[in-house]
Parts: C-alpha cells; structure tokens; sequence
C-alpha cells in the first residue's frame, strides 16, 4: 500500500534479475494468451495504475465506493488530451511506476504528472521520482528513466545521451530543488528525503542513496517468433535481454551511481498504444 491505496496484482512476470554486478539487469515478459502476446490484458492492467500514477497521495486516501469512478476519470484525464499518443511518454512512465512499485516496493515520492501546467504539457525532468526504504530505514532516492520506443537501438543510444545530461551537476541541483517545492509535508517519508537532498549536502553523499532505473521498450524478435511460452522461448528470451543489457553496460555511463536496467521486449507498439488509448478514452467519458 502506498499513500492509503491498493496496488494493482502483478502482471508482468520478470523473468531475468540480476543486480551485480551494476548496472543490474531486470527482463520483464508480458507473456502470451491464446497465441498471442498480451497486448490488450498489458492495456488494461495500465489503466488499473492510473490513479495512483496522476493522482495526489491525499485523493488515494480519500478513495471510497462513491468517489471511485470519478478519481478514475480525473486520472484517466490527466494522462493526455488530444495530443497523438504516439508523441506522448505517458505509458513507458506507467510502466516503470508499476515495475518500481511491484519489483523494488518502491514509494511514489511525488506524482510528476499531477503538477504539470496545463492539459497537453509534456512533464520535464526524471520520469519517476520515488523512494525505496533501505534495511536500516533510510532512505533510497529512485529517480527513474524511460523510453517506450519500437527500436532497442534508439532506445539505448537516446537514454544513454539522456542519463549524461541528467546527472551533470547543474541539472540535479535543479530536479532536487522541483522535487523539494512539490513533497508534501504530510507525507510520512518527507523529513527524511528532504533531509537527503538537501541544497547543502554533497552530491558525493547523495550519490551513495540514488538508483536510477532505466526502462526501455522495444519491439522484440524473440516475442513475435514465439506464441506461447515454451522452455525454448524463455532461453531466447533472455539471451535476446542479456545481450542488450552488455550493449547498455558497454556505453559510457555515469560513474558512482546505481543503475538498473529494465527491458521490456513487447509485441506490435502501435497496437499496444491503440488498446491503452481505448480504454484510457472511455475511462475520460465516465463522467461526461
């Protein structure tokens, strides 16, 4: 539970863990029914995240049977409007919440999405910023990168340009002072990741509590090769992810930072995006 809600059950099942040496590596599998790979049931279990991932922490408290579908709807508004999905990041950030929260027991430190400015704005900064509470209760900052894309390549090469530019001095300095202007005061972790990333405190320090989770999507041979999952499908399953994850860990990445690898090799994109938007339409219009 987090902030007074219940969590959705697991779906993704991960079939690859491995975190050591870093970056770590986590192979996440929608798996098949009927044939085909379960595009349309990975639609629906997004929509099931929706309120948590768009809403305030205070809303999820508040939830009951009387204000269900509205707090559905408001969430399910505040994803995107008319904007193409295709340009949209919304469902790779969906996707990494609910790894981080179902893999790591994660805590969503501040929704990013609900303080965006205005209906189509596109949320700037880390893709999710969340917390994991260490064995000794302190503090795990979890500051999560994503790239829902068709091509692995793209993926990797984009990110890899992405995690040099977030993690320069200049620009973390920046991302702790907006996280800091939007933690709740009543929020039970707030002392402690204030404490954490305090302007005074050397980034030296705050490297040794901060993973950044690095998901990436891509269309995958080994998915449409397969209809079921056979013991021959889950040994190319992860070679296939293990290869790709020695691909990422050859880049130049940030040193003194700990960083995991999240792949999920997916089906059709398109279709995954044409199923996610049904639904999320039709959760919009409960209250029209």
């Amino acid at each position: 539970m987090s902030n007074g809600s219940v969590i959705p059950g697991k779906f993704l099942e991960v079939r690859v863990r491995e975190l050591d040496p870093i970056p770590g590596l986590i192979g996440l599998c929608a798996g098949y029914e009927d044939g085909d790979w379960r595009c349309k049931q990975l639609a629906g279990h997004l929509i099931e995240w929706l309120p948590e991932f768009a809403l305030h922490g205070r809303e999820l408290v508040s939830v009951n049977p009387a204000n269900m579908v509205a707090l559905l709807a408001k969430a399910a508004k505040a994803v995107y409007g008319d904007v193409d999905p295709e340009k949209r990041g919304e469902i790779g950030e969906i996707l990494l919440h609910a790894a981080l929260r179902q893999v790591f027991n994660s805590i969503p430190a501040i929704s990013k999405i609900y303080f965006k400015d205005s209906d189509n704005d596109q949320v700037k900064g880390f893709d999710a910023v969340h917390v994991v509470v260490a064995d000794n209760d302190d503090l795990e900052l979890w500051l999560g990168e994503v790239k829902f894309y068709k091509s692995i390549s793209s993926a990797i090469s984009d990110v890899v340009e992405e995690l040099k530019t977030h993690t320069e001095k200049d620009y973390l300095r920046s991302e702790f002072t907006a996280i800091l202007n939007k933690i709740d005061d009543k929020w039970p972790h707030a002392k402690k990741l204030r404490d954490l990333i305090d302007r005074n405190k050397s980034l030296d320090v705050i490297f040794k509590s901060l993973c950044i989770p690095v998901y990436l999507t891509y269309e995958s041979k080994t998915i449409s090769d397969f209809d079921s999952a056979t013991k021959e499908f889950e040994e190319e399953f992860e070679k296939e992810v293990r290869n790709y994850h020695e691909i990422f860990s050859s880049k130049e990445l940030p040193k003194n930072i700990t960083i995991h690898l999240f792949l999920l090799p997916m089906g059709d994109k398109q279709e995954l995006i044409f199923e996610f938007d049904e639904r999320l339409e039709s959760c919009q219009k409960l209250t029209s």
